[in-house]
């Protein structure tokens, strides 16, 4: 039978802190996503390109601008399997936020891992795009990112330390 290691206490008020605010940042992703993939699902069965033109029409959009046209090309290719597609790459990401965030509010260390391989799996895809497409928003979104991927990595090898230490404290007696 495998001993229960119980789950070591934070007593460290800026470690709570700044993982809950982290976790309030995954969690609000996640609820980004939540509402971006309901407006998307809510569009199934609809006249897509109506939506799309009413959409232009409204925000008084210049229609030869790029990202128009990006967002022309893209509504044009949906369709229901798409849709569905789309549907459950979204519910992957938010059950990964919510689990992300909901560990990292209790100061979990697997929470605090999966904080730092999550964030760091985009950072050469941000990177990438940064390097291809340089905007204001680019730069905030992987400045945000490295900072949360660099924190969680100082608090887990902070944490190894103070474990490597405690074992040794405790091997010396």
């Amino acid at each position: 039978m495998l001993p229960i290691i119980p789950h070591p206490r934070i007593d460290d008020p800026a470690h709570v802190k700044g993982v809950r605010t982290v976790a309030t940042v995954e969690f609000s992703k996640g609820i980004i996503v939540v509402l971006a993939g309901l407006g998307v699902f809510s569009m199934r069965h609809r006249d897509i390109w109506g939506v799309a033109e009413s959409l232009l029409e409204f925000f008084h959009v210049n229609p030869h601008h790029h990202y128009v046209g990006v967002f022309i090309d893209l509504v044009s290719r949906v369709s229901d399997v798409r849709l569905w597609k789309i549907a459950t790459v979204a519910s992957v990401y938010v059950i990964l936020r919510f689990v992300e965030a909901y560990g990292l509010w209790y100061v979990r260390p697997w929470a605090e891992w999966l904080a730092f391989a999550s964030g760091a799996v985009y950072v050469p895809f941000e990177a990438a795009d940064l390097f291809h497409r340089p905007t204001w928003f680019r730069v905030l979104v992987i400045t945000v990112n490295l900072l949360i991927v660099l924190y969680m990595l100082m608090l887990r090898l902070e944490a190894a330390r103070k474990h490597g230490a405690a074992r040794h404290s405790a091997q010396s007696r």
